[in-house]
């Protein structure tokens, strides 16, 4: 990995929950108010599925550095960046699950 990119590594891990978070939440209400049987069903799943993929690849890519020994006082700060970032990893993908469930259990419509 260049020396960039693991800088911004953690950095990116920490937003990429939250960016996912926000998308499929926007994108769930949009569809709904659209057209209302659009997201009933298969669609918030999938999205939804998305969404958490996004959260597991985020996980992935901070771990190698919350789990890394600090060498240098620079490394510090990107260590306590990516356990942020898997907190958030953590945090996210239950709030994009209860949304799943809201969306199989609450006709579309009805929203």
């Amino acid at each position: 990995m260049r020396p960039a990119a693991r800088t911004l590594a953690p950095w990116g891990a920490l937003a990429l929950p939250a960016i996912a978070w926000f998308a499929y939440q926007q994108g769930l209400g949009t569809a709904v108010r659209l057209a209302c049987r659009a997201s009933g069903g298969a669609a918030g799943l999938v999205a939804g599925l998305l969404a958490l993929a996004v959260c597991a690849g985020a996980a992935r890519l901070a771990w190698p550095h919350a789990s890394r020994e600090v060498s240098e006082p620079h490394d510090l700060g990107r260590r306590f960046v990516a356990r942020l970032a898997l907190g958030a990893a953590g945090v996210a993908p239950l709030a994009i699950a209860f949304q799943m469930l809201a969306a199989a259990l609450v006709p579309p419509c009805a929203r």
